[in-house]
């Protein structure tokens, strides 16, 4: 597997992560006026990991708002892909460099 082909993976993994947030957040909606924090799952390249995360509803929106911004666990970001623009309580939010990387995080937008 060549390096771009190798970015593009991690990147649909990224991607696939996304999708699963996007459909806790709905189930968090009635918790969240409680508790004004949510549970998301690490949106790292890696299919292994499952860590959690929890991020007020706030935050998560702000990452929402940009399609090439991920949130990870802190030391789980791949520096060749992404650079951290962002740090919190137990989670780092990444945005994907551009060409393939921006490209995949665009394509695979669940909000897009």
């Amino acid at each position: 597997m060549n390096d771009e082909e190798r970015i593009r993976r991690v990147g649909e993994n990224e991607a696939l992560f996304r999708v699963v947030n996007e459909r806790i957040e709905s189930l968090n909606a009635a918790f969240a006026a409680i508790t004004e924090t949510m549970d998301v799952v690490c949106e790292c390249g890696s299919l292994e990991c499952a860590e959690r995360i929890v991020l007020g509803l706030g935050e998560y929106e702000r990452v929402r708002e940009d399609p090439t911004h991920f949130v990870l666990v802190p030391g789980h970001e791949m520096s060749g892909v992404e650079s951290v623009i962002a740090r919190g309580e137990g989670y780092v939010v990444v945005r994907k460099h551009e060409g393939v990387p921006a490209e995949v995080a665009r394509e695979t937008d669940p909000r897009g």
